[in-house]
């Protein structure tokens, strides 16, 4: 077989380990983000901050959430909850991922939506009074990952809630305000649970808001501009 020959094999295994690999860490991501699903369902939130990077950054209601002691104060700390508990539910489905992974497979992006049944069964006594009895809540994530010691970790948590509403009234009667949780007001430490910086919140349904896009029209290759709400 000819050095050329032999050449163009090894480049072309090459190429095809590397496509092996993006396909793994592909798959690695959504596992990770879907595990963040089923680990938010049962409120295990010690669980939850280990999917965490030593420096990730999270950000939710108008809060930003730096390192794991900011994802200590963010998971359980302004709900007291940890862990499974009689009479709570809040299953989120989590669908539609799209992952795609830099080049240099040390850091990727990606777009999921969820959709949570939520609420306290009739049965329980001592809920926290902030959590309606039946609710709906949608959202989306645009989450940054990154690989360290070869472990996918999220390392920019970034969810946006699209809106939430009772069971009984339905999304059509959706409050602006959303009815579990409110936006940060103050940082930590003058919060004990704050963030620590505010930023600002887009509006919620009704509004028709787009979330940025990490990534480009497939088809066009082009930036997929953002819409201004209308």
């Amino acid at each position: 077989m000819s050095e050329d020959r032999i050449a163009a094999l090894e480049a072309k295994l090459t190429a095809l380990a590397d496509q092996v690999g993006r396909h793994d860490d592909v798959l690695a991501i959504r596992n990770l983000q879907f595990a963040y699903g089923y680990f938010m369902d049962k409120c295990m939130f010690a669980e939850i901050v280990d999917l965490f990077s030593d420096e990730a950054e999270l950000r939710f209601m108008g809060g930003v959430f730096k390192g794991k002691a900011g994802a200590r104060r963010l998971y359980g700390g302004a709900s007291g909850m940890n862990g499974p508990a009689h009479g709570m539910l809040f299953e989120h489905i989590i669908a539609q991922d799209i992952v795609h992974v830099a080049e240099d497979r040390r850091t990727a992006e990606g777009r999921f939506r969820t959709f949570m049944q939520g609420g306290v069964h009739r049965s329980k006594a001592d809920a926290p009074p902030t959590i309606p009895p039946a609710f709906w809540e949608a959202g989306i994530y645009e989450n940054v990952f990154i690989r360290e010691d070869d472990i996918w970790k999220i390392h920019r948590f970034n969810y946006k809630v699209v809106y939430q509403a009772s069971y009984a009234e339905g999304w059509a009667n959706a409050p602006e305000t959303p009815l579990m949780v409110s936006e940060h007001r103050r940082t930590f430490p003058d919060s004990p649970s704050g963030p620590d910086a505010l930023e600002e919140q887009p509006p919620r349904w009704p509004k028709a808001v787009v979330m940025p896009f990490h990534y480009r029209h497939p088809v066009t290759g082009q930036p997929i501009r953002t819409p201004e709400p209308v």
